[in-house]
C-alpha cells in the first residue's frame, strides 16, 4: 500500500525524499517525528544516521523503501520506537526490550537514584526488585554497586528471558533472577533494601490507549491503579530486614493514596520523591524497627 503522498514502491526516492515523507507521516504518532524517521531509516538501509545526512541525495532502492515505509507504518500507528528497534537507553545503558517487557522511562531513572542514595558505594547490601520487567532498575543498581546482591523477580517467564539477556550483554555478574509473583519465589530470603515500579494505571484510565502495544499486565492495577501497591507493602515487609527500605513508583496523583495504603501496613518514616518535572513519582517508606 502506497502511503499519502507517497511515491509508489517500484520507484526510486532519495534519503532526503523519504525522511521528509516519513516525518510527514509521523507528526501526530511521535514527539520526535524527524528522529524517529531517520533512525528507522538507517536500520533499513543499514548504515549509521550521519550516513543519511552526508549523502541525502542517494537512492534507496525498492527493497529499502519498503522496508522504511512498513516501519514508518508501524510507528505512526503507535508502536513504540524501542520495540521497532529492540532497545532502549536507561540508565547510560543500552536495554533490549521487546513487547513481553514495558519500554523503560526517563522518570524511573528516578527510583534508581534514591536506591543508590541508600546503598552506599561499598556497600555489600541485598537488593529486590520486585517486577523487574527489561530489568532496567535491577541492572542499574547492579551496575553502580557492584558489591551488592541484587535479585530481580517478575511472573513472566518471557520477560526474564529479556532481563537475563540484558545482564549478560552487560556482563553483570551480581544479579540474579527468579520467577514468579511479587515476593513468592524468594520468600524464605531476607534484603536490605526492596525497589519496585509496579502496575499503577487506573483500568478505566484513557491514556491505555496510546499504550496498546505494552503489556497491559504490566500497566494496569485494578480501578484504582493501587491493586499491586497494596500486595507489595503487605508483604514486602516479611522478606526486608528491619529498618530496611522500600522504594515504590507510581502515578502522580497517587501520593497521597500510596501513603495511606503504606501506613495501613505499618511502614514508617514515609516520603515522596518529585521527579525532574515536579511531579509526585516515588515513595519511600522504612519497616519498623532497627
Amino acid at each position: 500500500m502506497v502511503l499519502e503522498g507517497q511515491v509508489a514502491l517500484n520507484e526510486f526516492i532519495d534519503i532526503a525524499s523519504a525522511l521528509n515523507q516519513g516525518t510527514e507521516k509521523l507528526q501526530t504518532a511521535s514527539e520526535t517525528p524527524r528522529l524517529d524517521a531517520e533512525l528507522i531509516l538507517a536500520r533499513a538501509l543499514d548504515v549509521p544516521r550521519s550516513y543519511l545526512f552526508a549523502h541525502p541525495e542517494d537512492m534507496l532502492d525498492p527493497a529499502a523503501s519498503a522496508r522504511f515505509f512498513d516501519v514508518t507504518a508501524r510507528r505512526a500507528a503507535g508502536e513504540p520506537m524501542a520495540y521497532i528497534t529492540g532497545e532502549k537507553e536507561f540508565w547510560s545503558m543500552t536495554l533490549m526490550v521487546t513487547p513481553d517487557t514495558l519500554v523503560p522511562r526517563p522518570e524511573t531513572e528516578l527510583l534508581v537514584e534514591r536506591a543508590l542514595m541508600l546503598l552506599g558505594r561499598r556497600a555489600t547490601l541485598r537488593v529486590l526488585d520486585l517486577g523487574t520487567g527489561s530489568g532496567a532498575i535491577a541492572l542499574a543498581i547492579a551496575r553502580e554497586r557492584p558489591l551488592c546482591e541484587v535479585v530481580a523477580t517478575d511472573v513472566s517467564d518471557a520477560a526474564l528471558a529479556v532481563a537475563r539477556q540484558n545482564a549478560r550483554q552487560l556482563d553483570l555478574g551480581n544479579i540474579t533472577f527468579a520467577c514468579g509473583d511479587w515476593i513468592e519465589p524468594v520468600a524464605d530470603q531476607r534484603f536490605d533494601l526492596i525497589v519496585s515500579n509496579p502496575p499503577y494505571v487506573r483500568a478505566s484510565d484513557p491514556a491505555l490507549a496510546g499504550l496498546a502495544h505494552e503489556p497491559a499486565s504490566a500497566l494496569v492495577a485494578g480501578e484504582d491503579g493501587l491493586d499491586d501497591i497494596r500486595r507489595i507493602a503487605a508483604s514486602a515487609g516479611s522478606v526486608l530486614a528491619e529498618g530496611g527500605h522500600l522504594l515504590l513508583e507510581h502515578g502522580s496523583d497517587q501520593q497521597d493514596a500510596v501513603a495511606e495504603v503504606l501506613r495501613e501496613h505499618q511502614w514508617v518514616d514515609i516520603e515522596c520523591i518529585r521527579d525532574l518535572a515536579g511531579q509526585p513519582r516515588v515513595s519511600i517508606a522504612r519497616k519498623r524497627g532497627g
